[in-house]
């Protein structure tokens, strides 16, 4: 039997372009099953798809300032839940809790177990599942 080129073709592409979307993802392994918390100050606001990125300045060992990457959902998604592009601005003091990437690397993902806040006010501005209407997954954060 015989397959049109075309079928085989079109089958293909739905079996990768399925595969791909579930990959990307897969973190499996990639982050700390501890949370970490982090205090800092944000340099800016990546209001951006597939994730958006708020950078973040926060206190290392020795006093001295890291700069951080802190991945949120995606610019749709927060804009959903009231975000816009300044709701977060160079110099607001934040508070933040979520998975630390496993190699060391300053960058801390906030799609689980998370949440994120003022630091000055303490209000919330995002928790994991937010977006999509479920009850927070991480206890509220003491800004203190």
């Amino acid at each position: 039997m015989k397959v049109p080129l075309a079928n085989v073709c079109s089958i293909a592409a739905l079996l990768l372009a399925g595969a791909s979307a579930v990959a990307h993802h897969g973190d499996a392994g990639r982050y700390e099953e501890a949370i970490t918390r982090l205090r800092g100050t944000v340099v800016a606001l990546q209001f951006i798809n597939p994730h958006s990125i708020i950078i973040v300045d926060a206190a290392a060992e020795g006093g001295q300032n890291q700069r951080w990457q802190v991945e949120v959902s995606n610019a749709t998604g927060l804009a959903r839940i009231g975000w816009t592009r300044d709701t977060l601005k160079p110099g607001d003091p934040v508070t933040m809790a979520g998975r630390a990437v496993k190699s060391g690397a300053p960058y801390i993902n906030l799609s689980e177990n998370s949440r994120l806040a003022r630091g000055d006010t303490c209000e919330e501005l995002f928790h994991s599942g937010m977006g999509s209407g479920r009850e927070p997954d991480y206890p509220p954060l003491n800004c203190d």
